[in-house]
């Protein structure tokens, strides 16, 4: 409705340009739906935005546009408000119609083409595969899911990606972790670094390492532990002690050993990984391996690509990038003096390779511990002669667990978190897809357990989910009542829906497609949550307040066609948020 309207003013506003009217450029015409009933369905301002360019009262203005618009079935009256808004009363052809089209829609209500011929890649969650995914990575995976599902619906070709880390001091220290955990279940007695993973999922690893190689990955605790800087709790650095542990791994394993070490615990937790996003309704188009961009030379060709237009320099040895020269506080090392490359300088490769793959738009939702990261990555884009505009970088915050008003500690590296699985077991993912989403990815939010598991109106996707079971429930009400569904006739006695909670969903219903397209294109998931949770209020207002099942047959057929029409626009919108649409509750 907010297109069509829009296309009308356009059209009455270029008749005034050409005719000599209005000597103006052609504004943004901006439609908002109205809070008060009484000034109509939705209300322009472009009156009072062209009265300056125009050096013509606003008032005087509107009355020219409403004067030159074309004439539309689906307008009924259209009038001057205050200093020169333009407020449009639809008529109630026009709003019951959004019934009709729900229906003959189906699923694809709601959807558009404003994005086709345009490709977009979301990269998210890409946590390490260093140990499971904890909460906070649920709350990336729910967000980066139904951003793509959101970027589907308005007509883009998405790509979702996983960037695998498997290279790089991190993946050293969860090997030299297992190993250590190795050499602790035969008993030999070392002393476990402070720095090191500490997780029960390393024992797992650890009895697959025994199972296949028994004790000949076996070092003494004296060949392990001499010689070795102090750890923390010893007064010492808890960061050279574990890099120091990490090359006695290496020297006493040998490659091809500390290689198996090194695989097998990537692997068993990357594929831990890959399996709870699945059953969490989250699935990739491509596992991006960090390794790959050295495989394929691309750091070097990044690095090249950066020389050649004269953004790095060498100083000390380290080559760095003149990252300042384009707005960050401070150049950065891409390669240090000992000629291994950053983790910086991995970044810039990965983002030149997603914008050498052609993507209109690229997106990187990132934990909000890495906000530091966006201004260099967009010089480094900069400096490679790209559109930094091109990517968009969301920081989500971490989710803070609640269980009986209590927080639940955590901490990763210690190991006592709670995982994406556990959560999922104890809330389901419905719920946990649901809350994750319920506020913008910048805002802090606390997950209430006990709110999540609770069915009652308080929890927000059991009322949701609710109003579907409810309208499912009524259909199967009729049928023990041996009384006929007939959508033909409810259609066409639409006009018999003159009660104000039946006007109040019709408005509902019309706004969905609306709150799909904003919601996408401003990548805030959270509205389609919010408008749900007013549609199930709706729902269950009329539900309570009417009686379905009626003995005038046309009453009755125009008011099932109505809740039909919803509960399809109630599975739509849950199935954007990847959460399902109960029949049963």
């Amino acid at each position: 409705m907010k297109d069509a309207l829009q296309q009308l003013i356009t059209q009455a506003i270029q008749s005034l340009i050409d005719d000599g009217s209005l000597a103006v450029d052609m504004p943004v015409i901006k439609i908002d739906r109205t809070r008060d009933k009484s000034h109509g369905d939705f209300a322009a301002n472009v009156a009072m935005l062209l009265a300056k360019p125009a050096r013509k009262n606003p008032r005087e203005i509107a009355a020219m546009i409403i004067d030159a618009l074309p004439d539309s079935d689906f307008v009924e009256k259209v009038e001057i408000a205050g200093p020169g808004f333009i407020n449009f009363y639809v008529s109630d052809d026009s709003r019951q119609n959004v019934v009709n089209s729900v229906i003959t829609q189906g699923d694809a209500f709601g959807r558009s083409d404003k994005g086709a011929g345009k490709t977009v890649q979301v990269e998210f969650v890409s946590a390490n595969p260093t140990g499971p995914l904890h909460v906070g990575h649920g709350r990336g995976a729910a967000y980066g899911a139904t951003l793509a599902n959101l970027l589907d619906a308005i007509g883009y070709k998405v790509h979702c990606e996983y960037y695998v880390n498997d290279a790089g001091r991190q993946m050293d220290i969860l090997a030299t972790s297992v190993w250590l955990r190795y050499l602790e279940k035969n008993n030999v007695a070392i002393v476990f670094p402070a720095n090191a993973y500490k997780g029960d999922y390393i024992h797992h690893i650890v009895d697959e390492i025994y199972r296949e190689h028994g004790d000949t990955y076996i070092a003494s605790a004296e060949e392990v532990m001499s010689d070795l800087p102090l750890d923390e709790p010893e007064g010492g650095d808890k960061e050279l002690h574990i890099d120091a542990l990490i090359e006695k791994a290496k020297k006493l394993l040998g490659d091809n050993r500390y290689r198996y070490v090194f695989e097998l615990a990537l692997n068993s937790i990357l594929d831990d990984i890959r399996e709870d996003l699945s059953e969490f309704g989250v699935n990739y188009d491509e596992w991006f391996s960090e390794r790959s961009l050295m495989d394929k030379g691309l750091v070097n060709k990044g690095i090249e690509r950066l020389r050649e237009r004269d953004r790095v320099y060498e100083e000390k040895g380290a080559l760095w990038f003149r990252s300042t020269d384009f707005g960050d506080d401070k150049d950065r090392v891409m390669q240090r003096d000992n000629g291994q490359t950053t983790y910086f300088a991995s970044d810039i490769a990965y983002h030149m390779d997603k914008f050498d793959r052609g993507y209109d738009l690229v997106i990187d939702v990132w934990g909000a511990d890495h906000h530091g990261y966006v201004p260099r990555v967009k010089a480094a884009l900069t400096a490679l002669d790209f559109n930094a505009d091109a990517l968009d970088v969301l920081l989500v915050q971490f989710a803070n667990l609640y269980r009986g008003g209590e927080k639940v500690p955590m901490s990763t590296r210690s190991g006592s978190f709670v995982t994406l699985r556990e959560l999922r077991e104890e809330v389901g993912s419905d719920a946990a897809r649901f809350f994750y989403v319920m506020r913008k990815c910048e805002q802090h939010m606390d997950f209430d357990l006990e709110l999540a598991k609770s069915k009652s109106s308080e929890n927000p996707v059991y009322y949701i989910q609710y109003a579907h079971a409810r309208i499912c429930s009524i259909f199967r009400q009729l049928e023990e009542k041996n009384l006929p569904y007939d959508q033909t006739m409810g259609l066409e006695n639409l006009a018999l829906l003159e009660e104000e909670h039946e006007s109040d969903i019709l408005q509902q219903l019309a706004k969905y497609p609306e709150v799909v397209d904003a919601a996408a294109s401003q990548h805030e998931p959270h509205l389609i949550a919010h408008y749900l949770r007013e549609l199930a209020n709706a729902l269950h207002t009329y539900y309570n307040a009417h009686q379905f099942i009626v003995d005038d047959e046309k009453v009755r057929n125009a008011r099932l066609v109505l809740i039909v029409a919803t509960r399809q626009v109630i599975k739509n919108g849950l199935a954007l948020l990847g959460v399902s649409s109960p029949a049963e509750m």
